[in-house]
């Protein structure tokens, strides 16, 4: 048997020796399902995006190939009040166009983080002020205390004044279908280790080695071919025909075919990505539904006839070829927070559903259009054609519209309106902490505090919001943990989320190479060696 888990990867490239850039040249290729829709590090808060782009910029910390926090751009740092924290920037650190890397770049870099087309505003608001104290060492003061700053700011990527300003790219563009117009979404100048030297988004985009980086690294690579490739038998096929060293996802009911084949594996192992379905709980009336004058999602009824009707076993056994976990929570169990007796998913139970909906005053059910992306989660459009078919049993007719992540995230986001009223989404928190979850998609929509920003549906509650600003600033382990557990408690009464399941981590890769597998599903380039 040949399936690898991402653990076993890890170790086996931790294992090899830290070692200058080899003299040989060594291509990586690789291909993920969707594409690499900006260059911009603050755009979009994805998490492909995000670790993608975390090969080429940087934040004051980094994570490893554990997801364990390490110094990044800020050398050191250290607590001086509860709420200022001390930072040392690395010195010598260059950007690709040869500029300095210095404090007025994190200023910078922070203030554009807010900017109004930014996905990264929750992350930068959890900063007050940052005070430059010389070229290398400021001090960040926090609204109130903040146990995980330093995970916050793994995903603050730092971005080089003088150019950002000459190239008229001061502020993020948000997600879009078309985001062609910000000199940064097509243009890259970082300080990580690797910088893109051609980009075209729907094509083809290749990474060269810089040669200048700040630190030593795992890899012997040298450059670096990522193409998009949304049909998961083409990705296949051009794994096992030699074109490509790894490729993901890979469909669950692959792996055995990847077992058969000679010169590839199955590499698997479990994701800390939660998917969901998130419904309109706030507008009056619904944008896509024939119920007029009302929203039935307000009617918590609704809500339970929903969540009842959904068949997870089916989902996990058909579609996800039983490699996925149902849960009840919106968390996975790697996430800080999780509460094993609260993740029982909710009961199927068609016959209730059918039962609450006439309670409801729906007896006939009623129609509603369901956003849902098609190449960004493990077996996404799939996983929404089920869910339609299974409300369909209990009278609810569901118009499924399912498009590329580009288009479908440029919906149903904040950029979009949150033009949308009934969808699926996954959530990996940045932070591997469940007030990322709570502050982001738990959380009343407040532009002015900048939380719930992906609470598409804005789904409320007063008291869910006074304790996700306790946990944000309590430092008390066992204190935030019961907190975090009433919120979920709360959200789980309340039918707020329809939690499906954490999918799996389902890469595929050739024996010719060795990467890690973190548990984001981020691939980092730092750890991919070719070998000998």
């Amino acid at each position: 048997m040949k399936l690898r888990h991402g653990l076993m990867a890890a170790a086996a490239a931790a294992a090899i020796a830290v070692a200058a850039p080899a003299v040989k040249a060594e291509t990586f290729k690789y291909a993920f399902q969707g594409n690499l829709s900006s260059l911009d590090p603050h755009s979009l808060n994805e998490t492909f995006l995000l670790v993608s782009l975390g090969n080429i910029y940087e934040g004051l910390s980094i994570y490893d190939d554990n997801l364990g926090i390490q110094p990044g751009l800020a050398e050191s740092w250290e607590t001086i009040e509860p709420t200022k924290w001390k930072f040392n920037l690395r010195k010598g650190v260059k950007f690709h166009n040869g500029n300095d890397f210095t404090a007025a770049d994190v200023v910078f870099s922070w203030q554009r983080a807010l900017s109004e087309g930014s996905d990264q505003k929750v992350r930068a608001s959890k900063i007050k002020a940052i005070e430059v104290i010389d070229d290398h060492t400021i001090i960040i003061e926090t609204p109130a205390p903040n146990p995980i700053l330093t995970s916050d700011l793994v995903f603050i990527y730092m971005m080089d004044k003088e150019w950002s300003e000459k190239n008229n790219t001061t502020s993020a563009t948000s997600a879009s279908a078309d985001n062609t117009g910000n000199y940064a979404n097509l243009h890259s100048n970082g300080t990580g280790p690797f910088k893109v030297i051609d980009h075209k988004a729907d094509v083809k985009t290749t990474f060269d080695r810089n040669t200048a980086y700040w630190s030593k690294i795992k890899s012997n690579v040298t450059k670096v071919e990522f193409t998009p490739i949304k049909e998961a038998a083409t990705r296949v096929a051009a794994l096992i025909s030699g074109e490509l060293d790894l490729v993901y996802p890979i469909p669950v009911q692959d792996w055995k075919r990847l077992d058969a084949a000679e010169g590839v594996k199955a590499l698997a192992g479990p994701e800390a990505r939660t998917i969901f379905l998130g419904m309109d709980q706030s507008r009056d009336e619904l944008l896509y539904s024939n119920i007029k004058g009302k929203n039935p999602f307000k009617d918590i009824r609704v809500r339970q006839a929903f969540a009842h009707a959904l068949n997870l076993e089916a989902i996990k056994k058909k579609v996800m070829r039983g490699a996925a976990t149902p849960t009840g929570l919106m968390v996975a169990p790697q996430i800080n927070g999780f509460v094993e007796e609260l993740n029982t998913p909710y009961a199927y139970d068609p016959a209730k559903s059918r039962a609450l909906l006439t309670e409801a005053g729906y007896p006939d059910g009623f129609e509603v259009t369901m956003d849902c992306p098609n190449n960004r989660y493990v077996n996404d459009e799939k996983i929404c054609q089920a869910a339609v078919s299974m409300l369909a049993k209990v009278g609810v007719k569901v118009d499924l519209l399912a498009q590329p992540k580009s288009k479908y995230f440029g919906k149903v986001l904040s950029s979009g309106g949150f033009d949308t009223s009934f969808y699926l989404l996954g959530w990996t928190p940045g932070t591997m902490d469940s007030e990322n979850v709570l502050s982001s998609l738990l959380s009343c929509q407040n532009k002015e505090t900048k939380t719930g920003l992906f609470n598409l549906g804005n789904y409320c509650n007063p008291r869910v919001d006074e304790l996700t600003k306790k946990v944000g600033s309590e430092t008390d382990q066992a204190k935030r943990n019961a907190m975090i557990k009433e919120i979920f408690q709360i959200v789980k009464d309340e039918y707020g989320y329809l939690p499906l399941h954490q999918q799996p981590l389902s890469w595929g890769v050739s024996d010719r190479v060795t990467v890690s597998q973190r548990a984001d599903n981020g691939l980092d380039f730092r750890y991919v060696v070719v070998n000998k």
